[in-house]
C-alpha cells in the first residue's frame, strides 16, 4: 500500500501547503483519493508527484466541508468515471460560527446529483478491500473545537462524517478531522481491528486560533494507549497553531 499526502495543513517538500486535506493511496485493487482538499491544490501537487488524477477510480468524502470536498467540480472535470462515495447528510449546509457571524464552510450541494456521486446512508462495504464506517456519538474526549461548527439546525452532529478502512496485509484506518472524535472512532473500528489510524484529530480551531486543554489532550492519550497493537499517525495543525 502507498499513501501520498497532496493537500495538507504544512509542508516540508515542494509540494504546496493548504488548509485541508487529500490523500492519494494505492492499494492492490485501487487508486483512491480520500478527500479533496478545497481548490487548485490537489492538482498542482499531483503534478509534482507524478499523479494523473484521471486513473482514480474511487474517492471518498469524509464530511461535508470545503477543505475536504472544495475541490470536488473540478475533480469531476478531469475523471469522469470514479465513484464518488459520501455521505448524504454531506451536502447539507455546514456553517462556521463566530460569535454572531455564521460563515458557509459546507461542499455545492449542486453536485450530489452528479452520475459518479453515490450518496451514502450509514455504513458501507464497497468490496473486500474498502469498508465505510460512521460514528454516531461523540461523548468520549469531544474536541471543544468542533464547537463552532454547525448545521442547518443547530450544532453539527457530525453525521455527514465517514472513516474509511482498508484491509490488505494490514488494516488501516483513514480518518478525515476525525470530528466524533478519535477516541469514539477508535471504539467503532474494534471490529476491523486496525493495525494503523492516519487522519487528523480536530484538536485545533482554525477560526479562533486555540487549541483544546491539555486535560482533554492529555485523557485523549491516555485512551489511545489502550489501543496498543495501533500506530497512529496525526495529521500536522495549521501554521498558525
Amino acid at each position: 500500500m502507498k499513501i501520498i499526502s497532496l493537500v495538507e495543513n504544512r509542508t516540508k517538500s515542494d509540494c504546496k501547503a493548504k488548509h485541508g486535506l487529500s490523500l492519494y493511496i494505492e492499494t492492490k485493487t485501487h487508486k483512491i483519493l480520500f478527500d479533496l482538499g478545497s481548490d487548485d491544490t490537489l492538482f498542482d501537487n499531483a503534478v509534482r508527484r507524478n499523479i494523473d488524477l484521471s486513473k482514480v477510480d474511487t474517492v471518498i468524502i469524509s464530511h461535508g466541508h470545503f477543505d475536504h470536498g472544495g475541490a470536488l467540480k473540478k475533480f469531476l472535470e478531469v475523471n469522469s468515471f470514479a465513484k464518488i462515495y459520501v455521505q448524504k447528510e454531506a451536502f447539507e449546509p455546514h456553517y462556521s460560527k463566530t460569535l454572531f457571524f455564521k460563515t458557509p464552510v459546507g461542499i455545492d450541494s449542486k453536485l450530489k446529483s452528479n452520475r459518479q456521486v453515490i450518496l451514502l446512508d450509514g455504513n458501507y462495504k464497497i468490496d473486500d478491500e474498502l469498508s465505510l464506517f460512521t460514528v454516531s456519538k461523540t461523548n468520549r474526549c469531544y474536541s471543544s473545537a468542533n464547537d463552532a461548527l454547525y448545521g442547518e439546525n443547530g450544532k453539527d452532529n457530525f453525521r455527514h462524517e465517514q472513516n474509511l478502512i482498508i484491509s490488505e496485509n494490514k488494516v488501516v484506518l483513514i480518518m478525515g478531522c476525525g470530528h466524533t472524535g478519535v477516541v469514539n472512532i477508535m471504539e467503532e473500528a474494534e471490529k476491523y481491528k486496525p493495525d494503523f489510524c492516519i487522519g487528523g484529530f480536530h484538536l485545533f480551531n482554525p477560526f479562533t486560533k486555540k487549541t483544546v486543554s491539555k486535560e482533554l489532550l492529555n485523557e485523549m492519550i491516555t485512551e489511545l494507549q489502550k489501543y496498543k497493537d495501533t500506530e497512529f499517525y496525526t495529521c500536522e495543525p495549521s501554521p498558525s497553531a
